[in-house]
């Protein structure tokens, strides 16, 4: 298991820049969380998962910045699916991908704004067993499956138990409960092993060098492997980015 750095709470204000600044600060920071086993609220034991960020992609709101962002959620403006985008900062906004997968982000940015950064994956270092179940891993986990445990967002938000919609604008700043589950964010020092890129299977232009918005730990074994989006590798090999 990879050795933790000191962390401390985050603040609010830490995370008032837009998403692309924002999102390197959370790399080696971790997600807590606490909620029942089964990820759900019930009369069970609460169980705290931590999950260790390496990897994220920043999305910047309608008109955050020089251009808008095509990959983002907020691109046409408020709705009611992306409506905790537009919140304070330190929420998180919990939101269902193909009708399955129920992934991560932070909102970045001030109230207004409609930033997010998603987690895309991470290493579980507390509670390994019960992210495992919520996985359906068989125990005792080998070095593959531990790696795998949060490798993807999908997977993520599996093994930390947040789901869209009932976790949706839990804040991780207060760490107030929210229909049964806990939150918290925990920041460290700046790293200097950060790696970017094109975010992953994200369509278009909006995966391509020109949105070089996927940050993550060099090296680090949890990270998700880049593929690209529907017609983002045929758009960067035109040459009309250029």
């Amino acid at each position: 298991m990879t050795p933790r750095e000191p962390l401390r709470r985050a603040t609010r204000e830490e995370l008032l820049d837009s998403a692309v600044e924002v999102a390197p600060r959370l790399l080696g920071g971790e997600l807590r969380t606490v909620l029942a086993p089964s990820g759900v609220a019930s009369d069970a034991a609460l169980v705290e998962v931590r999950l260790r960020i390496t990897e994220v992609e920043a999305y910047h709101g309608q008109g955050t910045g020089e251009f808008a962002d095509p990959g983002s959620h907020a691109r046409m403006g408020r709705t009611v699916r992306n409506a905790t985008m537009w919140g304070d900062p330190g929420h998180l906004y919990v939101y269902l991908s193909h009708g399955i997968h129920s992934c991560v982000n932070v909102v970045a940015g001030p109230e207004g704004q409609g930033d997010g950064v998603l987690l895309r994956a991470g290493e579980i270092v507390f509670g390994t067993d019960a992210a495992a179940r919520r996985r359906g891993a068989t125990l005792p986990l080998g070095r593959t499956a531990l790696r795998d445990l949060a490798r993807g967002p999908g997977r993520l938000g599996q093994a930390v138990g947040l789901r869209h919609p009932l976790h949706d604008g839990i804040d991780a700043i207060t760490g107030e409960e929210h229909h049964g589950a806990r939150a918290e964010l925990w920041l460290g020092e700046p790293r200097t092993d950060i790696a970017r890129g094109p975010r992953v299977g994200v369509a278009g232009v909006a995966g391509t060098d020109a949105f070089p918005w996927r940050f993550w730990i060099d090296g680090d074994p949890s990270v998700s492997t880049f593929r690209w989006g529907r017609g983002a590798a045929e758009t960067a090999a035109s040459g009309v980015l250029d």
